[in-house]
C-alpha cells in the first residue's frame, strides 16, 4: 500500500501545481515530511475530534464522525454497534460539557436545538435537555460525573483502545484514489483470464473448423480411399491422380494436421494383407481417422501406359485388404508389443513376418509407427490416446540443471530453481514472460508456493533460514531462521488454509545429498547418520509452532505433502519409512518402511485413501493408509524417472544429480501419472487392467537432457505439462483431455 499512497501522492502535488493552489501544496508538503505511516493513525483521528470540540464546530464533528461511521464502523459486525452508539454519545456529551465549562451557553442552545429532533426520541438524552437551563449543572448528581476530569480522560482513552483494536483486526478499506492500485491490479487478473479463455475457445473453435474440414473431404473422397488403412502415402495419391485428376494437386489431409504437430512418418509403403496373415499384422497398418495425417506428396509424371498398368493390382489389394478390416473387426483386441527406437518414441514389431514377392510393399517393421506425437492411437489396437499434445513450448532463462519446477494454486505461475541459486517467476499463458529473478547469496535448496495468498513464495536455503518472498512486490517480507546446527532446508509444504507450513531441516552430511554435483564418490550408505527436524511454523506470527516427533530418531525428511484439507500430512524420510501425521493432533498416526534406501517423492491419491511414494530402490507404490504398510500396487521404474540422475560429457565428464524435486504427478482425476525420463517427460496410466498396473500412454519428448522434476496443472479439458531437465530447459506441453 506504501508504494500506492506514494504514487497518488504525487498526483495530487500535480493536480495543485496545476491548479495554482501554493499554500495547499506548501502545508501538503509538511503534513507529508511528518507522516510516517502512511494511512489512518488513531491519534490523529483523536486530535482532530478534540480540535472540532474546541472550536465549537458542531458541524466538522458531526461530518468526521459520520465519514469514520460510513467507512469503517459499518464493516463491524453487529453485536459492536451498541458500542459505536455508546461512543457517539459520549463524544457529544462531550462537546456539551466542553461548552458549559467555558461558559458559551450560546453554543449550548444551539447544540440542543439543531440535534432536538434527532435526540429527543432518545432516553439516554431525555434529562439533558434542562442543562442549559441550571445554574450550576456540575453540582448535580446527575450531570457531575461528567463535568470531572476522570470521565473525559477515559472516554478518550476507551475511543483511542476501540479505533487502535478495529485497525489491528479489520483492514480499513482504502480512500477512493488509492482505489486505483487494486483496480489496475483487478484489470490485469481479468484480462489473464479472458486471454485463458480466448485460447481456450479457439482451441475449441478450431477443434471444431477442422472436424468439418475433415467430414467434408471424406465425403469428396472416392469410397475406396475410405480405405487407406495398408497404403502409403504416395500410393494413395498415385491412386487419387489416377481416380480423379482434379484430386492430384489438393491431397487429403487430417483435420489434426494443420493444429497439432506431424508425427514422424519414414517414406515407405505398408506391406500387402494375405488371406492368412494373423489379426496382429494386419491391424498393424491400421490406424484411427484422426491417425492418418496425410502429407503433400509431388508425384513423378506417369504415362498413360504406366498408370494401366498399376490400376488392377491397387484394386485387388484394395479388396483383399477390405476382407482383412471385416476379420479384424470380428476378432478381439490384441496387444502390440513395443519397440523403442532411436528416438525413445514406442513403435511396433511386426509378428511372425509377411512374405511378399513385391520388395516395395515389404518395409522393414521399424519404419511404420503406431502412434505419434498429437495422434490418438495407442499401443494398444482401437483404443485412444486419452490426451492429445496440442504445442510444446520450452523456457530457458536457466543456465544449470533444474531442482524444483512448481506452478502456483491458481496455475497462472511457475517458480523454477536451478542448481546455481537463481529463482525464475514466470507466467505461460497468454505468453511466456519472466515476472521476477530471485539470486541470493545463500545457496537455495527448495522452494514451495503459498496457498493464500498464491503471490507468496517460501524459499528454504542452506544455511537454515527460510524466506517469505512476495512475488508481486520482488521482495523478501520475512526471513526465519530455522536451526544452525540443522542448516540444510530439504523440504517445504504449505497448509492448504494457509495459516502454517511445514520445514524440513537437516543436518550436513557431505556429497551423499547435494543437489547437484559432478562427482566419482559413491553415496553414503549410512542414511541414518544423517540427522533431521520436522518443523511446523505459523505464517502469521511467524514463529515456530511445534516440532515433530520422528521415530525410532531425528532423521532427515526429503519430502512432504498435505491432503486438501490440511488434516494429514505424509513424508518420506532418507532411511526409506513413510510417515502420516494427523494434524489436528499434531502426531504421527502410522509409519512402515516403504522402500529400500531413500524416499524421493510422495503424493497422496485423488481420492486420499492411498498414497504413492518413488523410492531409492527404483520403485513406485501405491500404499493404503487405511491398513498400515499395505501394498495395493508395485511397479518397478526405470533409474531415468527415479533418479540419481547422470548427464554424461566429453572427456569422462559425468555430472549426478540426486532428486530434489517432484519426481511425479497426477492429472486432474488422478488417473494418469507423469514421471522423468531420459528425453522427456511419460505419462502412464494408473488402475490398469494389465499386468504391471502402469501403462505407457504418451510420451512427451523434447528434452536433450535428463528430466529431474515434473509438474501438472490442469484446467478445464487442458492441462500443462512441465518438465525440467538438467541442462537448464524446461519443457510446456500442453495437453487436450478427450473426454469418452
Amino acid at each position: 500500500m506504501g508504494s500506492a499512497v506514494e504514487r497518488t501522492d504525487e498526483h495530487v502535488r500535480e493536480y495543485l501545481i496545476y491548479r495554482g493552489f501554493t499554500g495547499t501544496l506548501k502545508h501538503l508538503d509538511s503534513d507529508m515530511k511528518a507522516d510516517k505511516e502512511k494511512g489512518f493513525r488513531v491519534d490523529k483521528i483523536i486530535d482532530q475530534l478534540q480540535l472540532f470540540i474546541q472550536t465549537f464546530d458542531l458541524n466538522g464533528l458531526k461530518d468526521y464522525w459520520g465519514y469514520l461511521d460510513r467507512r469503517l464502523f459499518c464493516r463491524l459486525e453487529d453485536i459492536y454497534r451498541p458500542t459505536v452508539s455508546k461512543l457517539r454519545t459520549s463524544l457529544f456529551r462531550y462537546y456539551v460539557v466542553y461548552t458549559v465549562q467555558l461558559k458559551n451557553i450560546e453554543k449550548t442552545q444551539e447544540f440542543f436545538q439543531r440535534q432536538a429532533q434527532e435526540l429527543q426520541g432518545q432516553p439516554e438524552w431525555r434529562d439533558w435537555f434542562i442543562l442549559p437551563f441550571m445554574p450550576a449543572p456540575e453540582q448535580n448528581p446527575l450531570f457531575s460525573p461528567y463535568f470531572s476530569r476522570q470521565w473525559s480522560d477515559t472516554f478518550l482513552v476507551s475511543l483511542h483502545n476501540f479505533l487502535s483494536v478495529f485497525f489491528l483486526d479489520c483492514k480499513p478499506p482504502q480512500p477512493v484514489l488509492l482505489s486505483f492500485d487494486s483496480e489496475v491490479q483487478r484489470t490485469t487478473c481479468l484480462q489473464e483470464e479472458n486471454d485463458q479463455l480466448r485460447h481456450m475457445i479457439f482451441l475449441q473453435g478450431r477443434l471444431e473448423t477442422q472436424n468439418k474440414q475433415e467430414e467434408m473431404v471424406h465425403h469428396k473422397l472416392p469410397p475406396y480411399v475410405q480405405n487407406m488403412d495398408r497404403l502409403g502415402d504416395t500410393e494413395l495419391d498415385l491412386v487419387t491422380s489416377q481416380r480423379n485428376p482434379a484430386l492430384t494437386t489438393t491431397p487429403s489431409r487430417n483435420f489434426f494436421s494443420t493444429f497439432l504437430p506431424q508425427a514422424r512418418r519414414v517414406p515407405g509403403k505398408m506391406p500387402r494383407g494375405l488371406p492368412g496373415s494373423s489379426p496382429t499384422q494386419a491391424s498393424l497398418g491400421r490406424k484411427d481417422t484422426a491417425a492418418n495425417q496425410v502429407r503433400p506428396y509431388v508425384l513423378p509424371e506417369i504415362s498413360d501406359q504406366q498408370a494401366g498398368s498399376t490400376s488392377h493390382p491397387r484394386q485387388r489389394r484394395h479388396q483383399d485388404h477390405e476382407k482383412e478390416r471385416k476379420e479384424l473387426f470380428s476378432k478381439p483386441q490384441i496387444q502390440v508389443p513395443e519397440k523403442r527406437g532411436e528416438s525413445g518414441d514406442p513403435e511396433p514389431q511386426l509378428e511372425g513376418g509377411t512374405t511378399s514377392s513385391d520388395p516395395i510393399d515389404s518395409p522393414p517393421p521399424s519404419q511404420t509407427q503406431v502412434s505419434g506425437e498429437g495422434q490418438r492411437g495407442t499401443g494398444v489396437l482401437g483404443v485412444e490416446h486419452p490426451f492429445i499434445k496440442l504445442s510444446q513450448e520450452e523456457y530457458g532463462e536457466h543456465h544449470s540443471s533444474i531442482m524444483y519446477c512448481r506452478v502456483d494454486c491458481s496455475g497462472r505461475r511457475v517458480a523454477s530453481l536451478d542448481v546455481d541459486g537463481v529463482i525464475k517467476v514466470w507466467s505461460f499463458n497468454p505468453i511466456m514472460q519472466t515476472k521476477a529473478t530471485i539470486m541470493s547469496k545463500s545457496p537455495l535448496l527448495s522452494l514451495e508456493w503459498a496457498t493464500k495468498p498464491d503471490r507468496l513464495l517460501l524459499l528454504g536455503s542452506g544455511v537454515g533460514t527460510v524466506r517469505l518472498y512476495d512475488t508481486n512486490a520482488k521482495k523478501n517480507l520475512y526471513e526465519m531462521t530455522i536451526d544452525e546446527t540443522h542448516s540444510r532446508i530439504l523440504s517445504l509444504a504449505c497448509s492448504p488454509s494457509g495459516t502454517s507450513f511445514v520445514c524440513s531441516a537437516a543436518a550436513h552430511a557431505g556429497p551423499g545429498r547435494s543437489g547437484s554435483v559432478t562427482e566419482t564418490v559413491p553415496r553414503l550408505p549410512n542414511h541414518l547418520s544423517v540427522s533431521g527436524q520436522l518443523l511446523l511454523w505459523d505464517t502469521k506470527t511467524v514463529k515456530q509452532q511445534l516440532q515433530f516427533s520422528l521415530e525410532p530418531g531425528p532423521v532427515a525428511i526429503n519430502c512432504t505433502a498435505f491432503n486438501h484439507n490440511g488434516n494429514l500430512l505424509v513424508t518420506g524420510a532418507a532411511d526409506g519409512v513413510i510417515r502420516l501425521f494427523d494434524m489436528q493432533r499434531y502426531d504421527c498416526a502410522m509409519s512402515w518402511r516403504a522402500h529400500d534406501g531413500e524416499v524421493y517423492s510422495v503424493e497422496f491419491s485423488y481420492d486420499e485413501n492411498t498414497v504413492f511414494s518413488i523410492g531409492e530402490d527404483g520403485k513406485f507404490i501405491q500404499w493404503n493408509i487405511h491398513r498400515c504398510g499395505v501394498k495395493q500396487s508395485e511397479n518397478s521404474l526405470p533409474q531415468d524417472a527415479t533418479g540419481p540422475f547422470v548427464l554424461s560429457g566429453y572427456s569422462g565428464y559425468k555430472q549426478v544429480q540426486v532428486p530434489r524435486g517432484r519426481l511425479f504427478a497426477f492429472d486432474s482425476e488422478g488417473q494418469h501419472v507423469l514421471t522423468c525420463s531420459n528425453n522427456g517427460g511419460l505419462i502412464y496410466r494408473l488402475n490398469s487392467s494389465s499386468d504391471s498396473g502402469l501403462e505407457k500412454v504418451l510420451p512427451l519428448g523434447g528434452h536433450k537432457a535428463p528430466v529431474v522434476t515434473v509438474d501438472w496443472c490442469s484446467a478445464m479439458d487442458c492441462g500443462t505439462c512441465l518438465t525440467a531437465s538438467m541442462d537448464g530447459k524446461i519443457k510446456l506441453s500442453t495437453l487436450l483431455a478427450q473426454k469418452s
